[in-house]
């Protein structure tokens, strides 16, 4: 952390994308607007260059690490299944998260996830995922409809019951929340040293501690969404902020 700021700075992953004719790595405003707002912290976006460098560098100098949602699936590969599907992948950002996810285990560096980070840190410590919930029986729809205005596709979708005793409900200090639900993949098996946060109504893990960690939380929906203006969004990023100062 720089002597000359007294925020905590922050590692954010970078996607790769094609901003036609170049790729760029890049991450999305509302992120690091939310850490910045309501975490207190300096968001550090960190590029997906695993192929020049040991991407676990990043975190000798940081305070923390946040892994962002994605329009991009993680390979199935990394979970031993072929695609069932042709959606989108980001290769490159599937290698710089799961090696920072071990490297912060390794460094026990406060960790916070959304979405599509929910779904690499499950990955990440063995756990397998849904590639398509919407075909799985007994699941309720969790996509957004993409013809709606952002303000209707990220408006609350469904309660999540909160764990008895667990993370969540000691910061929020109630049994249950309403989420937003933007996400066509999701958890089929946890994995390990992970610990249950939040369920759906249809039984579907939307979060979960990571045990090894003195902080570590992810979650399947999007709380950086407008965070200013739902106050246990709020919540969950001023205890990140907290983690990454202490």
């Amino acid at each position: 952390m720089s002597a000359t700021d007294a925020r905590p700075w922050v590692g954010v992953v970078c996607d790769v994308q094609q901003v036609p004719p170049h790729a760029f790595h890049m991450a999305g405003d509302k992120y690091l607007r939310a850490l910045a707002e309501a975490a207190g912290v300096t968001p550090v976006l960190l590029p997906a260059l695993t192929d020049l460098f040991d991407a676990a560098v990043y975190l000798d100098r940081l305070d923390g690490l946040f892994l962002t949602g994605g329009y991009s699936m993680v390979h199935p590969s990394l979970y031993n299944e072929t695609p069932v599907d042709d959606p989108s992948f980001d290769r490159a950002r599937d290698a710089l998260s799961l090696r920072l996810i071990d490297a912060a285990l390794t460094r026990d560096l406060p960790l916070f996830a959304a979405c599509r980070g929910f779904q690499e840190v499950n990955v990440a410590l063995g756990g397998r995922l849904h590639q398509a919930l919407h075909r799985v029986d007994g699941l309720q729809e969790h996509r957004e409809d993409k013809s709606l205005s952002l303000d209707q596709q990220y408006a609350p979708a469904h309660e999540v019951s909160l764990e008895e005793g667990g993370l969540l409900q000691r910061l929020l200090k109630r049994s249950s929340l309403s989420v937003n639900s933007l996400h066509v993949q999701g958890i089929q098996t946890l994995g390990e040293g992970l610990a249950v946060e939040a369920r759906a109504p249809d039984g579907l893990i939307e979060a979960f501690r990571i045990e090894a960690l003195t902080f570590g939380l992810a979650v399947q929906w999007h709380p950086e969404w407008q965070v200013s203006n739902h106050p246990h969004q709020h919540t969950l990023f001023e205890a990140f902020g907290d983690a990454c100062r202490a």
